[in-house]
């Protein structure tokens, strides 16, 4: 049997997608595919490295060590072809925490920012949370007329946004609907960015979990190959990158994800606001498996992708075959599927209480993600097949 197919019960272990049933759907009686974290063993590498320091029986301050710096440097190197330098890294205490603190620290009050919905729905809270005024740049769905779904920017949209903007957040791979942005689409995007001016914020957290049938392109590594390198002018030190194993090593519970700021003044700025709202990274288990992951993760990865990609085909298909009333947009990245729901001509509501009253299953509301999600429905696949499959024939049932 795969590592990947043993059932791990995580109900009691105060697991916000298995405890928190009850308070978000109002039962406990739902399959829980909603929280965006696996329901896999992390890599042993990581396990081995959290059990070695538990036994040191001190847990006082830390810090982090050159070598996790070094660590996260040589993956980004190894992994995206990014050669990252070590002062352009700000650790950071969550992904989250570091998006809302950017945006603050980098852009005024009331300053416009772009987002790109459906997105990750904390893209959207951010502008209020930091009171900066929300610009959406909604994504573009297609149909190639034989029920196979794609997303694409809408660029020309984006130019306009763009004048009336300081800041753009780039979701890259693209969370909830799994897009894998190309190089070419990338390279449009920078230009209306340098056009106008806009700090680009990309978070890029699911960069390693990619399917074969894309790839990955790093904003900052492709913008420093585009520009030209006599003129330190058009140096793009605009973007700021948001990295961290949490995705790829199913460790977001331990905090830790990295900003790559090439820009000293820009690194200046957000070290000065970390240090204002008294944020420390001290907790020395997410160090460990910060480091951990990065060094030692790599076999185990390539063997998550090929297991999620098996999952993800065998669920699209199911769906073809078994649930005509239901499309399944497939993602070129994450272990997130985003399920079209809208022929079944229920609002947002009542498709969420079909989910949970009807199919038993617990999914985010696509409403959740912004403009454009509304009549869709996030699943995580990421988890044992055998939940999976269970997961879409009762779906089956419940809509027969």
């Amino acid at each position: 049997m795969q590592r990947f197919d043993k059932i791990i019960p995580r109900e009691a272990s105060a697991s916000l997608k298995y405890d928190g049933r009850l308070e978000t759907f109002g039962t406990n009686d739902v399959m829980p595919m909603w929280v965006a974290d696996m329901d896999f063993a992390v890599p042993d590498a990581v396990a081995d490295a959290l059990q070695a320091r538990a036994s040191h029986p001190i847990y006082g301050y830390s810090m982090a060590p050159e070598s996790l710096y070094q660590a996260l440097i040589d993956w980004l190197l190894t992994k995206h072809q990014w050669p990252v330098k070590r002062e352009w890294i700000v650790l950071t205490p969550g992904v989250v925490p570091s998006l809302n603190l950017v945006v603050a620290a980098l852009t005024a009050e009331n300053a416009g920012l772009i987002v790109q919905p459906p997105v990750y729905f904390p893209f959207l809270s951010i502008a209020e949370n930091q009171h900066r005024r929300l610009i959406e740049n909604p994504l573009i769905l297609q149909d190639d007329g034989l029920g196979n779904l794609h997303y694409q920017m809408d660029l020309l949209q984006l130019d306009a946004c763009a004048k009336e903007a300081s800041l753009l957040m780039l979701c890259s791979p693209h969370n909830p609907v799994g897009r894998v942005w190309l190089k070419e689409e990338l390279l449009a995007l920078l230009a209306i960015a340098k056009k106008h001016g806009l700090i680009i914020l990309a978070d890029e957290i699911h960069s390693d979990l990619v399917y074969p049938n894309a790839q990955h392109h790093t904003l900052s590594r492709l913008a420093f190959e585009d520009a030209p390198s006599s003129s330190s002018k058009d140096a793009p030190h605009a973007i700021i990158t948001a990295v961290s194993p949490s995705k790829t090593f199913n460790i977001p519970g331990l905090g830790l994800s990295a900003l790559i700021v090439p820009d000293a003044t820009y690194r200046q700025t957000i070290q000065s606001h970390l240090t204002k709202l008294a944020f420390a990274v001290t907790n020395p288990f997410s160090m460990i498996a910060f480091e951990a992951a990065y060094r030692g993760g790599a076999d185990w990865l390539n063997e998550l992708m090929a297991y999620l990609q098996t999952t993800r085909d065998e669920a699209i298909s199911f769906i073809h075959a078994h649930i005509p009333k239901i499309n399944a947009v497939c993602p070129q990245g994450t272990y997130l599927l985003w399920l079209d729901c809208r022929k079944l001509n229920l609002n947002d509501e009542a498709l969420t209480l079909f989910f949970v009253q009807e199919a038993q299953l617990g999914l985010s509301s696509g409403a959740m993600f912004g403009r454009g999600g509304e009549g869709f429905m996030r699943m995580n696949i990421g988890t044992p097949r055998a939940n999976v499959m269970a997961a879409l024939k009762r779906l089956k049932s419940a809509l027969s």
